[in-house]
């Protein structure tokens, strides 16, 4: 017991330095009333290495071989990955009512049958198979190449969605004809179709991590909803740069309900649908595109 109450005690300097180890690595900021969180969480770290004090945890997350993996289960127990299918109903149905019948009609007069979504922050995966779901119920796409990439910082999040099982809490708003025609039921939850998972690739990402990010390529749109809020000022201005730099001109950026790049940045339009607003990236007019 001595042991573990040594443990628990981590001093302003020593959260100082894991708070900043923390936010070079992935953009999440801890300030100092949140330092008890910090400390709650990381304790974990220190009982399964069996170090004694913060101190020489963080020595090891600094110089050790297995830092960076370290740096990954870190990771792990931060981040926040509440989530459920068909999530913010009212968003969903400006994307597949008013977003995608745009993008259909705008690709079709350039002969193109593409269509590439990010979901940037994908938790277990119910937003890239909601999506795919949605897109799989627009008969205009049918015959169209269609991507949907998942990413998160969290391997243990990221193992969930590759498996694609799910439990009741996963299905809270989801109409039960999605449920019977895209879910098999199976002993320990439902388990997504084959027909759904081929939509979808499911990748691990450090949005910090900027040549990762462009090698993912262009989008037409980006999913990143309930996640820049874990950033500081800085740290969110960082992530929508790369996003902008990612979508296609005339691409889209959806963001959480609580969200907006309000003092973020002004590249973006932002539009008002009927059923949401939901930013935009300019086309680039004529006169000022680059050869």
């Amino acid at each position: 017991m001595i042991f573990a109450s040594a443990a628990q005690i981590m001093s302003d300097e020593e959260f100082c330095l894991f708070r900043d180890s923390i936010y070079s690595h992935c953009g999440i900021y801890f300030d100092i009333d949140t330092k008890y969180l910090l400390e709650k969480r990381l304790a974990r770290r220190l009982v399964a290495l069996n170090i004694a004090t913060y101190r020489e945890y963080y020595q090891f997350l600094k110089y050790n071989r297995k830092k960076d993996q370290e740096m990954m289960d870190i990771m792990d127990i931060l981040t926040t990955n509440e989530t459920y299918f068909f999530r913010e109903s009212f968003q969903l149905k400006a994307f597949t009512d008013e977003v995608i019948p745009e993008i259909i009609k705008k690709k079709s007069r350039l002969n193109n049958r593409t269509l590439r979504i990010w979901s940037a922050g994908c938790s277990t995966g119910e937003e890239p198979y909601t999506i795919a779901m949605l897109l799989c119920d627009v008969p205009e796409l049918h015959g169209w190449k269609i991507e949907i990439i998942g990413t998160d910082i969290s391997q243990r999040v990221l193992q969930h969605a590759r498996r694609g099982v799910y439990g009741k809490s996963a299905f809270r708003t989801t109409d039960e004809t999605y449920l019977k025609r895209y879910f098999q039921e199976q002993e320990d939850g439902h388990r997504i179709t084959d027909k759904i998972r081929e939509f979808v690739t499911i990748s691990h990402l450090n949005l910090f991590d900027s040549q990762r990010m462009v090698m993912l390529g262009r989008m037409d749109l980006i999913f990143c909803r309930n996640v820049i809020i874990y950033f500081d000022l800085s740290a969110k201005k960082k992530v929508v740069e790369s996003f902008y730099h990612s979508l296609c001109d005339g691409g889209f950026l959806l963001l959480g309900h609580s969200e907006s790049l309000m003092n973020i940045t002004t590249q973006f339009t932002l539009r008002h649908f009927k059923n949401d607003m939901i930013y935009q990236k300019p086309e680039r007019s004529m006169a000022g595109a680059m050869p």
